[in-house]
């Protein structure tokens, strides 16, 4: 009975040992892996609180420069989003690295994610791209008289995607920004001054000098025509008809008016056909003919011609 009991003592005693010298060898193992990881924990620590005050100066000073060029507003906070988000995963992105995680996964994931998206938005991208563009560089501005892509009119909203023209027809034209930012656009506003060209046909052998006194005369009874610079009259082509003259009244460009906002429209419109009408009947007062490119209308057994300007 003795024996047996000395002998369950000394299995005890042994494994009693067994484990306490595994927990040492359990705790030299813990011991190596912090005496591994715990630098580059110091290390990823120390970099993400860096990184994020680097990434606030930045983007602050990012912020005072888009303020500084006048950037739009909704332009500012969304560039301002894109550079934050992207210096906060790029430092996500070092911390991983510093800690030892492979992150060859990630940037492949990553890759894999914008691919497809890019081939999805394709259009969208490039609209949106075309809108970051406008809104940067001001080619135009809210209120502004612009042709572009085939459209005439007053430009009234400006987004990141598309941008809206109210046309003289009261319809709003919304035209994508990929196609109109690398697209020919006509300011008619960007100046402090708005030349209109009309042209107008006088008779052969008609005396030119005359005319153009008479023509001058008329577009100052304007009240759109501006004096400074005055209005002017050109020759622009000699044709078997006779010699076409090239009318140049001048509107001022005024401020955008929320309240008013076809005022710019409605000067050009009343010089554009104002002009005509004034010239028109101030070379009939003065005997001074245009071609006769008429078309006949039969009316009762009778031919009846109508002659006007031709441009």
């Amino acid at each position: 009975m003795n024996l047996i009991l000395l002998q369950s003592t000394y299995d005890l005693g042994k494994s009693t040992t067994t484990e306490v010298i595994n927990g040492f060898k359990g705790l030299g193992k813990w011991e190596d892996m912090g005496m591994e990881y715990l630098p580059k924990i110091i290390a990823a620590v120390i970099i993400g609180l860096v990184g994020f005050w680097l990434i606030k100066w930045v983007t602050r000073l990012f912020v005072k420069l888009l303020r500084r060029r006048n950037i739009d507003i909704s332009l500012q906070n969304f560039l301002t989003s894109v550079i934050r988000i992207s210096l906060i995963g790029l430092l996500v992105l070092t911390i991983i690295s510093i800690l030892g995680i492979n992150i060859t996964g990630f940037a492949a994931l990553l890759a894999g994610a914008g691919i497809a998206l890019g081939s999805t938005l394709n259009g969208t991208l490039g609209n949106f791209a075309g809108g970051v563009m406008i809104l940067i560089l001001k080619p135009f501005k809210i209120g502004d008289l612009i042709e572009a892509q085939g459209q005439f009119g007053i430009v009234k909203e400006i987004g990141i995607v598309y941008t809206s023209v109210l046309t003289s027809q009261n319809r709003t034209i919304r035209m994508p920004n990929g196609a109109l930012s690398t697209g020919v656009i006509n300011n008619y506003t960007d100046q402090d001054n708005l030349r209109i060209d009309i042209k107008v046909p006088v008779a052969d052998y008609t005396n030119v000098d005359k005319a153009i006194k008479v023509a001058i005369e008329a577009m100052k009874t304007i009240p759109t025509v501006i004096s400074d610079p005055a209005p002017n009259v050109k020759v622009t082509e000699l044709t078997s008809d006779g010699p076409v003259l090239v009318l140049w009244p001048r509107i001022k460009v005024k401020p955008y008016d929320a309240a008013n906002p076809r005022q710019m429209e409605a000067d050009y419109y009343s010089v554009y056909f104002g002009v005509r009408k004034a010239v028109y009947d101030a070379f009939v007062l003065n005997n001074i003919s245009t071609p006769s490119n008429t078309f006949e209308v039969t009316m009762m057994g009778e031919r009846s011609p109508h002659k006007g300007f031709d441009e």
